[in-house]
């Protein structure tokens, strides 16, 4: 867990909402100047502030709500510190909770220098970033429709779907195949739903890598050289993490894509581990999407699966698998050099 320490003559601590805040404002040794709730509008929020300026930190959690502020801040170089929100949780955790008593808690916090750091996402890429989870969503949606295809089948005992649902012409002739005509109506409605998305993902994933391949390509073009990476992957692996240099270390990576879970102890003995939840959702799907891939376009990384399966059964395998590629991309991308997998293999 890192902290902020922004080192202001003032600090402010923001309770944020869709439509309106409420902020606190200290200075440096604790004493309150503004305590005061108020709508979401620019000029209010800088009229506000002005008089603290240019010695004051604005401390946010990372809620869904926070883009607006981040931009405004950034324009007119107000420091901006995002707070993590399950950290902050088990910080300032009370038995009381209103806008009023959390605004003045996160004021406190960034001012004690105790406000757990979250990454503020740079708007350069942001709405990109958000466009490509929106598509994972989407392709998430029609595999719903596709299971439920699946589903009816199974439940008719029919054994009629199989591979019909990979290619246009099978789909279009698998309504008919149903005897009762609800059942078959229903097939349609998911088929033609199917195809609707295909489209739109189809257009998204064109928007997305025209967005993204002139500015970042040659870290497209290293991730690529990763067997069972493709372009979806890659942006996911590049989006999610803007960019490597703010990891120092592989661990703290590592760490932020969910791929280790840390031990807790006491008194020298362990007392179960952290929580699971704490970290990239992304960058975990995309790392154990890679594990699986892999295995299938590279004998020597299925081999290795094999083994690792034989020895800590599947679930573990993939997820050690899938750690093992997060320590190789982070270092190509650090080193800017290809994937090397030799090196894979034997390291």
């Amino acid at each position: 867990m890192e902290f902020w320490k922004p080192g202001t003559e003032y600090y402010g601590g923001i309770d944020l909402h869709d439509r309106n805040m409420y902020l606190c404002v200290v200075d440096r040794s604790g004493e309150k100047y503004a305590h005061r709730r108020m709508r979401n509008d620019a000029e209010l929020f800088l009229r506000v502030i002005e008089r603290y300026q240019p010695s004051i930190t604005i401390a946010v959690e990372c809620t869904g709500t926070w883009y607006w502020l981040a931009d405004l801040c950034a324009d007119h170089e107000i420091a901006f510190a995002l707070g993590h929100v399950s950290y902050m949780r088990a910080i300032h955790g009370a038995k009381a909770k209103n806008d009023r008593i959390d605004s003045e808690k996160i004021a406190r916090l960034v001012q004690a220098g105790l406000l757990p750091k979250a990454y503020a996402y740079p708007r350069g890429l942001r709405a990109t970033r958000d466009l490509l989870r929106r598509r994972l969503r989407l392709v998430r949606i029609r595999a719903g429709m596709a299971n439920h295809v699946r589903a009816l089948d199974s439940q008719d005992n029919l054994h009629i779907v199989g591979q019909s649902l990979k290619s246009k012409s099978g789909r279009a002739a698998l309504p008919a195949q149903f005897a009762q005509e609800d059942v078959s109506r229903s097939v349609a409605t998911d088929i033609e739903m199917m195809e609707h998305l295909e489209h739109a993902i189809s257009k998204l994933e064109r928007h997305i890598l025209a967005r993204v391949k002139n500015e970042r390509t040659t870290e497209l073009a290293l991730l690529q050289t990763t067997p069972g990476v493709g372009e979806i992957l890659a942006l996911t692996i590049l989006l999610e993490m803007d960019t490597v240099d703010r990891f120092p270390t592989r661990q703290k990576f590592a760490s932020y894509s969910r791929l280790v879970r840390c031990a807790h102890t006491s008194d020298g003995k362990p007392v179960g581990s952290g929580p699971r939840r704490i970290g990239n959702p992304y960058l975990r799907w995309a790392f154990g999407e890679v594990a699986v891939f892999a295995a299938q376009y590279s004998k020597g990384i299925r081999s290795r699966l094999e083994r690792l399966t034989s020895k800590h059964g599947k679930g573990k395998a993939k997820t050690l698998l899938a750690h093992k590629f997060g320590r190789a991309i982070y270092y190509m991308l650090k080193r800017k050099t290809a994937f090397d997998k030799d090196r894979f293999l034997n390291g």
